[in-house]
C-alpha cells in the first residue's frame, strides 16, 4: 500500500483527494494537514510515501514544508500541486527537494499515475520539461565563476558520468543519451544510476537542478 498524506487548507480540496485515493486498492491516506508546519510534524510522525502538497497555504507554505521535509532525510516523497506547470511555485517546489509537480486541475489518472511514479522513487516530471522551467528561473542559480571552488561530486565523476550528466541536465531521456553519446541504452541506465549516487540526488529531477547550481548546464547550452 502505498500511504499518502494530504496537504491543503481547503477542505473540500482534501475530501475530494481522499476519495480519490481511497478508492485505489494500492493506496491509503494516512493524514490530513492543513498548513505547512503541520505537514512537517504529520509526515515526521506518519512516515508516509508520498505527501501531496499544495504550495499556497497560510502561515508555512509549501515550499518551505517541502524543503524541512526533504531535509530531515526521511524516505518520504513530495509531490507539489501548483497552479501553472511552468510557474514560480513549480521552480520553487523543484529546488526545495520535491520529485515532481502537477497542476491541481490535472485529471484523476494523472494525479494517481504520479503519485506512484513517486512511490516507486522516480520523478514525475519530464527532464525536458524541468529543463524549460530552469531555463525561465536560471537567474536565481548561484553565479558561477572562475574564483568559485568547484562542487567536489562533480569532480567525482569520471568523463563519461560528466558527459551522461550533462545530457540529463539538457533534458535528454536515456534513449536519446545512448544515441548521443553512441551507448547502449542498457549501458546509459547503468552511468545514470552511478551519477545519482555520486551527486546524491534523488531522482532526475535533482540530477537537472544539480546540472544548472554546478554551471555545467546553462540556458545557453544546447
Amino acid at each position: 500500500m502505498i500511504a499518502v498524506l494530504i496537504a491543503d487548507d481547503l477542505p473540500l480540496q482534501r475530501l475530494g483527494f481522499r476519495m480519490l485515493l481511497e478508492s485505489q486498492d494500492d493506496m491509503t491516506v494516512v493524514g490530513e494537514a492543513t498548513g505547512g508546519s503541520e505537514a512537517v510534524r504529520m509526515t515526521a510522525e506518519l512516515g508516509p510515501d508520498v505527501v501531496l502538497m499544495d504550495v499556497r497555504m497560510p502561515g508555512l507554505d509549501g515550499v518551505e514544508a517541502t524543503r524541512r521535509i526533504v531535509a530531515s532525510g526521511g524516505p518520504g516523497r513530495v509531490l507539489i500541486l501548483t497552479t501553472f506547470d511552468l510557474d514560480e511555485y513549480a521552480f520553487a517546489g523543484l529546488r526545495a527537494g520535491a520529485s515532481g509537480f502537477l497542476v491541481k486541475d490535472a485529471q484523476p489518472g494523472d494525479l494517481l499515475s504520479g503519485i506512484r511514479t513517486v512511490a516507486d522513487g522516480n520523478a514525475v516530471v519530464a527532464p525536458s520539461l524541468t529543463r524549460r522551467l530552469l531555463d525561465l528561473y536560471a537567474h536565481r542559480f548561484p553565479v558561477t565563476g572562475p574564483d568559485r571552488e568547484p562542487d567536489p561530486r562533480l569532480r567525482s565523476l569520471t568523463e563519461r558520468e560528466r558527459g551522461v550528466l550533462l545530457c540529463i541536465g539538457q533534458g535528454y531521456s536515456n534513449s536519446e543519451i545512448a544515441e548521443r553519446l553512441v551507448l547502449a541504452e542498457s549501458t546509459v541506465k547503468t552511468h545514470v544510476g552511478r551519477v545519482l549516487a555520486k551527486i546524491g540526488a534523488r531522482d532526475r529531477v535533482q540530477a537537472v537542478i544539480f546540472a544548472y547550481d554546478t554551471g555545467l548546464v546553462t540556458p545557453e547550452t544546447r
